[in-house]
């Protein structure tokens, strides 16, 4: 990797899902801890998710048009810290409620468009996107650990500091890395982004994206909730969490090995049938925590193999102008599923119980599986 900036990209990515590391376990806890019910904490966190539905739009179409990709990251970061730290005048609904759109706003403008410096940093060698990739899930590990730690010697009120912390690690990191841009062909006929969106199996694939992230809501708003009351202590929460991220660096690293083997149709299917076993096991039995241990590990598939082979399929299926808008539309439609998710889970929770969110959970990512199925032609690894 002697001409790819390894480190600085990487770097990037270590800070940007620290931040996904401290939100997604913690973020419902710290709304329960200032007094909130399971049905506010839902739309609460769902908000953020309602934002990566439009955000990530907007910002890839002006990231394609104008091609100032990392000034578009650059800002997006500072605005995310900026807004964020609203969150310290006032701790209301409604305030509390504008601090989560404003900040998910930029937030959301960030990480599609890195994506595509990353894969113009790759030039060709997108299969190894995975060993630079993993540096975020290390992120996330050593967040959930060291955070779950401190929650459970000090207060959860330090918590909008430690976010605000990596925010800055954010904002430092995109200063760091250089910019690159895909290569840009002559235009051809045909080469418009509707045009593709279009091709065989390519909207089947977005449904599918939204139907897996809708999966993961009652497990990004209700996981840590659902384990402390179970009997688990937040340390070892964290360390559940960190197992789960873990699992998914392992898949990363062979990932390269994995898509030259299988075909991506084959990875996104056996990813969704693994996810609806999870959220099966983590309804029913998350009391015995060799379940839950295995249920953690499954998120190899779940998020890891999904991700990267998702993130594999858009890169193969948009021209070099129309990445931004490929990768903003893979966040749209996940930003779309996660608010679902996280609003019917909030709903729901009271009303029937953990396990039958959990299963409507199983349902989502089943159906899934048979869309990709039937709807995806087989491709050559």
């Amino acid at each position: 990797m002697a001409a790819l900036p390894y480190w600085r990209l990487s770097s990037f990515y270590l800070f940007y899902f620290a931040l996904l590391g401290s939100t997604a376990p913690f973020l419902a806890l710290y709304f329960d801890h200032l007094g909130f019910n399971a049905a506010r904490i839902g739309e609460l966190v769902a908000i953020p998710m309602l934002m990566r539905c439009v955000a990530p739009n907007l910002w890839g179409w002006l990231g394609d048009y104008t091609g100032r990709r990392l000034a578009i990251v650059r800002f997006g970061a500072i605005c995310t810290l900026l807004s964020f730290s609203l969150i310290f005048i006032d701790k209301s609904y409604a305030w509390l409620a504008m601090v989560m759109a404003l900040h998910a706003f930029f937030w959301h403008a960030v990480l599609p468009q890195f994506e595509v410096i990353t894969l113009a940093h790759l030039s060709g060698q997108a299969s190894r996107y995975s060993q630079i990739r993993l540096w975020g899930s290390i992120g996330f590990i050593i967040t959930v650990v060291v955070l779950g730690r401190l929650f459970q010697w000090l207060s959860l009120d330090i918590y909008p500091v430690a976010l605000a912390l990596i925010m800055g690690g954010i904002v430092l990191s995109s200063f760091w890395v250089p910019n690159a841009q895909p290569v840009q062909g002559p235009r051809v006929a045909g080469d418009g982004f509707l045009r593709q969106l279009r091709n065989p199996g390519v909207l089947a694939f977005y449904a599918c994206v939204g139907l897996m992230q809708m999966s993961h809501g009652p497990y990004y708003t209700f996981l840590t909730l659902h384990l402390e009351r179970l009997g688990y202590s937040r340390g070892l929460i964290g360390v559940l969490w960190a197992v789960g991220v873990v699992a998914e660096v392992l898949v990363f690293l062979f990932m390269s090995r994995i898509l030259a083997r299988f075909s991506v149709r084959r990875v996104l299917m056996v990813s969704f049938l693994l996810a609806a076993l999870r959220w099966l096991l983590l309804g029913s039995l998350a009391e015995f925590l060799w379940v839950l241990l295995f249920a953690q590990v499954l998120h190899a598939a779940t998020f890891g193999s999904f991700h990267a082979a998702a993130i594999h399929f858009v890169q193969r299926s948009f021209g070099p102008r129309q990445q931004g808008q490929g990768q903003a539309l893979y966040a749209a439609l996940a930003g779309t599923g996660g608010a679902l998710g996280a609003l019917y889970s909030g709903y729901s929770w009271n009303a029937l119980g953990a396990g039958w969110t959990f299963n409507i959970a199983s349902l989502a990512a089943f159906a899934a599986a048979v869309i990709i199925a039937t709807r995806m032609q087989e491709d050559r690894p």
